[in-house]
């Protein structure tokens, strides 16, 4: 059975408004100070909510993940011989840097950046790409772990689907999305891009640890 969608509605954050993805909503509200969201199963009940009040909606505090064991369960421990990728987005300075590591280890394989102007999903983009061609030339093929689902997606299209206007201050930052997108176009593997579940597992062995 399919998973239903949800819809998160954030009242506070970089800007307002109903998104239909939780990576969509985490650009909003990471690192903001104060910010107010919630999710809903209904897009019509989210957006009738992001009119009203959201002390209306947060009553009680926020809500727990059902069957959160249970789904543990199902999903179960991550691969250990692995790598996992992950982006920092500077929120003062607009910066965006990447970074992959030996999940387990967590020895550094790689690192860029730090770019101006990029955006996190940019830069998770970059970091799966960079991966997959960091075990090409090695004839590797570790699974690589991301937690961005928003990112994952845009490797399977082939395509950076960034709304990011190309600036003089970021022209690098587009030249390495046409080189990864050129090399996804031109590069075959099967290597594994899985999910880093981090409501189960901990944060990712990637993370830049600035939260």
């Amino acid at each position: 059975m399919a998973k239903s969608p949800k819809y998160y509605v954030v009242w506070k954050g970089r800007q307002k408004g109903v998104y239909d993805s939780w990576d969509a909503c985490q650009e909003q509200i990471q690192n903001f100070p104060g910010a107010l969201y919630k999710s809903f199963e209904s897009r019509t009940v989210a957006e009738k909510a992001l009119g009203e009040k959201p002390h209306l909606h947060l009553q009680g505090g926020s809500q727990s993940a059902p069957g959160k064991q249970g789904k543990l369960a199902v999903i179960g421990p991550p691969i250990r011989d692995s790598i996992a990728v992950d982006a920092a987005w500077n929120t003062a300075s607009g910066d965006m840097e990447y970074q992959g590591v030996h999940a387990t280890t967590k020895q550094l394989l790689f690192h860029q950046g730090p770019f101006p102007d990029g955006t996190n999903n940019i830069g998770e983009f970059l970091a799966i790409v960079h991966a997959l061609a960091w075990l090409k030339q090695r004839n590797s093929n570790l699974p690589i772990y991301s937690d961005s689902r928003t990112a994952i997606s845009w490797v399977q299209k082939k395509r950076a689907n960034t709304k990011l206007e190309e600036t003089p201050r970021n022209q690098v930052l587009f030249d390495l999305i046409d080189r990864a997108e050129t090399w996804l176009n031109t590069n075959t593997y099967s290597t594994k891009i899985l999910k880093w579940e981090t409501e189960h597992w901990g944060e990712n062995p990637a993370d830049f640890g600035r939260k």
